[in-house]
């Protein structure tokens, strides 16, 4: 069953110092930082590194009225990731459910980031289990339900949040031309599909097929058949943190 229909919907570069330009280094009064924005462990779990970000945003145009709703959109399905897996770890008592719960509270705070740093309002996080479109607090209720049948079907949810987490980012990263934005949705695109493939492994691991719903066949084998994805790496600008 479809229990998202109510909602809406990098390539790798490495820096090497020898590449930098004297002027680079110039303006910079030193040999600049470069470093990821995003943090994989073992198990798939990716964190997006505030710090990191906040020193890699360079200055935009203000935010647009749809980019706005986007990441209005955005911050309350990450939110969404993190609240039914800080439910379901606590029925379950899995680790991935609680690491990957920590990782997706990063993510909405990578978000509310970008957002302050766009001049945006309507930047808070309500608690567990509470969001501003009431379409978001009865899919939690349901999401939660379905995950606290069995272990398998909790997997089965979280292997759902992160195809349709993918399906939206990708289909987001085609409507903004803003650096900020772009930046930002290439990471949490790398790391819902980290997460994809880390709840998929658990299904298999338990003889349990998974059949996507919102990527078609294709997309997803290529995702859960491919290794972890690390981000790239940015220049980190320290002056423009705060």
């Amino acid at each position: 069953m479809k229990r998202f229909s109510v909602l809406l919907a990098a390539v790798g570069m490495v820096f090497a110092t020898a590449a930098l330009t004297s002027c680079e280094k110039e303006a910079n009064g030193s040999d600049p930082k470069f470093d990821t924005l995003l943090e994989v462990q073992g198990d798939g779990t990716s964190l997006i590194l505030g710090s990191n970000l906040k020193s890699a945003l360079v200055a935009t145009a203000p935010g647009t009225a749809l980019e706005q709703e986007m990441l209005t959109f955005m911050k309350e399905e990450e939110k969404l990731a993190r609240d039914v897996y800080m439910a379901l770890s606590a029925k379950w008592g899995t680790p991935i459910f609680a690491n990957i719960a920590k990782a997706e509270a990063t993510h909405a705070s990578a978000v509310v980031t970008l957002m302050e740093r766009l001049g945006m309002a309507n930047t808070a996080l309500l608690p567990a289990g509470e969001f501003e479109n009431p379409a978001f607090t009865a899919l939690y209720a349901q999401l939660v339900a379905d995950g606290s049948r069995s272990l398998a079907d909790a997997f089965r949810v979280g292997a759902l949040i992160e195809e349709k987490d993918i399906f939206d980012l990708k289909d987001d990263l085609t409507k903004t031309s803003n650096a900020n934005i772009t930046m930002v949705f290439e990471n949490l695109l790398k790391a819902s599909s980290n997460h994809l493939r880390a709840f998929n492994r658990q299904l298999t691991s338990l003889g349990i097929t998974y059949s996507p719903t919102y990527l078609d066949l294709a997309t997803f084998t290529q995702i859960v058949t491919s290794p972890m994805e690390q981000g790239r790496r940015y220049q980190l600008r320290f002056g423009q943190s705060s």
